[in-house]
């Protein structure tokens, strides 16, 4: 289900946050996602999310980043010194200023971000929901950060070892 699934934001991310990848990709996902107005409320209550689907947001969000990184570039290359525009991969009128190369490229960054979350395990609103409450639980925040880390650091697979996909 693509309601309210990826938002391609508007600033680039500052070279500080550099310091730590796994804190500027988790703080992208952040930015990316706190746009979002999802057509389903979400309760009061707090989201539980266990320890595999912790991971699979972490793999997930790693694995869309550098894409992301690079389909907003090639637009703001495309689109000039023009403020690149709020994108929902779900909105259709959020993309309507960009020209259609920029629209091109918006939209294969969402079909491949979407591609990715499956492969990772999850359901797209399975993703926006823990997406949302990473928002207001800073426990789950740091549960994904440390995640995030650990991948990060984590040994490399072998070469011909299994990938996750």
């Amino acid at each position: 289900m693509w309601e309210n699934f990826l938002v391609i934001f508007r600033n680039r991310i500052e070279p500080i946050l550099s310091q730590s990848l796994a804190f500027a990709t988790l703080t992208t996902a952040s930015l990316i996602f706190t746009t979002l107005s999802l057509s389903f409320k979400t309760d009061a209550q707090t989201l539980t999310v266990n320890h595999t689907e912790v991971t699979n947001y972490a793999q997930s969000v790693l694995a869309m980043e550098p894409k992301r990184q690079q389909a907003f570039e090639e637009i703001k290359k495309l689109i000039g010194g023009k403020e690149i525009p709020k994108i929902v991969c779900n909105d259709p009128n959020s993309m309507s200023s960009l020209p259609n190369k920029a629209k091109d490229i918006a939209v294969e960054y969402c079909n491949h971000s979407h591609e990715i979350v499956e492969d990772h395990g999850l359901s797209i609103d399975r993703f926006n929901q823990i997406t949302l409450e990473i928002q207001n639980n800073n426990a789950l925040k740091k549960k994904v950060y440390d995640t995030l880390l650990r991948i990060q650091n984590g040994p490399k697979p072998k070469f011909g070892a299994p990938n996750f996909r």
